[in-house]
């Protein structure tokens, strides 16, 4: 049996993958559980496929915005 590791992206990584945000407001929005994303240490990490997931959901109005969680309609 075979276990698939994604890469983690680095915070810098992960603003430039969406759209350029500035770093410092996706770091403030992991930390408000707005967005995906894993502390380890004092640093932000993030995975690609919960990026594209979450921005889907954003983007399809699927989402929350009370509280970061999405909700079935």
């Amino acid at each position: 049996m075979s276990t698939f590791f994604e890469p983690l992206l680095s915070a810098k990584q992960a603003a430039e993958m969406l759209g350029g945000i500035h770093l410092k407001t996706l770091q403030k929005m992991a930390r408000a559980n707005q967005i995906p994303g894993h502390r380890i240490g004092r640093a932000w990490f993030f995975r690609a496929s919960e990026l594209d997931q979450w921005l889907r959901l954003e983007s399809s109005g699927q989402a929350d915005r009370s509280n970061g969680k999405e909700h079935t309609r």
